[in-house]
């Protein structure tokens, strides 16, 4: 049965791994490079909304059914995307195989919970990290070789970033439906699908505003509505929750052990850093580096190696000592330190120095990643163990979110000003008149748009950059140097945002073993 658990991991580890490493050519492709939040974001709302459900339904019903579930949403939404035709479908679809994700690790977690008593978890989550460590491995590999691929079968590369999930999926389904042989006792009591509609009420207009408020003004009226909508959702869920009592989504007892309230408060914030990063490291490497996405793919094992290292060491300590508090707050000041070294990063940047600090803070993911769940399973009440190894996903997904949408908002908000900015100081000098005054660089169509933005023309489009890829590179500095500084600035707001997680980690009471 760990292997059929392990396949479901690796599904969802697999996809998410893939896809950051395949955004920037699909949203090239597509036309909306700037539009790549919601595609994003539409996946981590959906598994947002459902992991609490699948928690939920999962002590009604039982595990097997609900994990059978999430593997076939999963299915059903990567053959979707594989389909689409723009990035407002690719988000569609997105949000597809984000409700069967919401169910693929939580479930995974509650089952191993099942399965095994507290002090043989640790040995088998080592090697959940273990599948986490393939996936960050194989799947930016994969990624850059799907987006390296003109097209095969007809079909253009990326589209099998998607397709390849068939193959993995229905092996799981198998697996599952063949070994799960764990005994339910069904509990009947009332299903919080109020508080799935309210929640998704009151994210969905905050991440609209977190997103596009820069462009419409933070006192519009358009922003202040939607502000208003969502806070009386977020209200909504809130109350909501707390009339559902022990039926809730997230039920308000969990919340009664400040251990518990504590670690998901981190949890969050390493959601939001995680994900931040993952969402921008990669642009920075394909973008400002003008690495191909397969290479961009290798840039990242690095990481991979960190998590997998830190996950293997942590794991048996904490199984001999029972102690996680220390390794959290070490993981989250690498971390914090590793965002603040990437707010460094410029495109002269060695990528030997770009390796050791995304090293470093895979490192920091591994230790964090591993002890949260085990604090948060230490807290858990009896009777309770789907919903709150279900939160654990939950609050990570709501930290991945609003930090995937207000990173890239704020990416994108300030790249065309420091691209502006940069052109203005490099448009006097030699090499760039020099580069004006080359016909064989005039006549390209990508510096014939960037020199009609030096006349007042429109200015650089983002929603595609595959230009910079053949642009001539005396062109090419300024902007890259204003994608640098305008990544620069996201990496230290992560930094701010991480380093709050440390502080909040420092007052976390630890629970250990008797």
């Amino acid at each position: 049965m760990a292997a059929a658990l392990m396949l479901g991991l690796l599904l969802g580890a697999l996809d998410q791994m893939i896809v950051a490493a395949v955004m920037r050519t699909v949203a090239d492709q597509l036309n909306g490079l700037t539009l790549q939040a919601w595609a994003t974001t539409a996946y981590l709302i959906a598994g947002v909304v459902s992991t609490p459900l699948y928690g939920r339904l999962s002590d009604i019903y039982g595990r097997k059914p609900l994990y059978l579930v999430s593997i076939s949403l999963f299915l059903l939404g990567s053959l979707l995307c594989a389909a689409a035709q723009s990035m407002y479908e690719l988000a569609a679809f997105r949000a597809v195989q984000g409700l069967g994700a919401g169910g693929l690790m939580a479930l995974a977690f509650a089952i191993l919970a099942d399965m095994l008593p507290p002090e043989r978890r640790s040995k088998y989550q080592a090697w959940f990290g273990a599948v986490f460590g393939i996936a960050s491995v194989a799947g930016p590999v994969l990624g850059g070789l799907f987006a390296g691929m003109g097209s095969f079968l007809g079909m253009a590369g990326w589209r099998w970033a998607f397709l390849v999930n068939l193959p993995i999926g229905l092996v799981a389904l198998v697996l599952v439906v063949t070994l799960y042989r764990l005994p339910h006792t069904r509990t009947d009591h009332r299903i919080d699908y109020g508080g799935a509609v309210t929640l998704l009420i009151g994210l969905v207009p905050l991440l609209v505003v977190a997103e596009q408020g820069s462009g419409w003004g933070w006192e519009s009226p358009r922003t202040l509505a939607l502000i208003g909508v969502g806070v009386a959702g977020l209200l909504g869920f809130v109350l909501t929750e707390r009339r559902m009592g022990d039926a809730a989504l997230l039920p308000p007892r969990l919340f009664a052990s400040p251990l518990f309230t504590m670690s998901n408060a981190v949890n969050v914030v390493v959601g939001m850093g995680v994900f931040g990063g993952l969402s921008v490291l990669p642009l920075y490497l394909q973008i400002v580096k003008g690495l191909s996405p397969t290479t961009a793919g290798l840039m990242l094992l690095p990481q991979t190696l960190g998590i997998v290292a830190a996950g293997r060491l942590c794991g048996p300590f904490v199984t001999r000592t029972g102690r996680y508090k220390g390794l959290l707050v070490l993981g989250l000041a690498v971390m914090t330190v590793c965002a603040l070294a990437f707010a460094r990063l410029t495109p002269g940047t060695s990528l030997w120095l770009t390796g050791l600090i995304t090293t470093a803070m895979g490192l920091g993911i591994g230790l964090c990643f591993q002890v949260m769940l085990i604090a948060i399973q230490a807290s858990a009440p009896a009777g309770a163990m789907g919903a709150a190894s279900a939160s654990y996903t939950f609050f990570r997904q709501i930290g991945g979110t609003a930090g995937t949408t207000l990173y890239l908002s704020i990416l994108f908000a300030l790249a065309e000003d420091r691209i502006a900015a940069a052109l203005r100081r490099t448009e006097s000098t030699p090499a760039f008149q020099s580069a004006l005054h080359d016909p064989a660089v005039t006549s390209d169509p990508g510096a014939q748009h960037l020199i009609a933005s030096l006349h007042g023309g429109p200015g650089i489009d983002l929603n595609d950059t595959s230009y910079l890829d053949h642009l001539d590179a005396r062109l090419a500095h300024p902007v890259l140097d204003g994608m640098a500084s305008a990544m620069n600035t996201v990496f230290v707001v992560v930094g701010c945002v991480m380093a709050a997680g440390l502080v909040l980690a420092l007052f976390l009471k630890e629970k250990t073993r008797d």
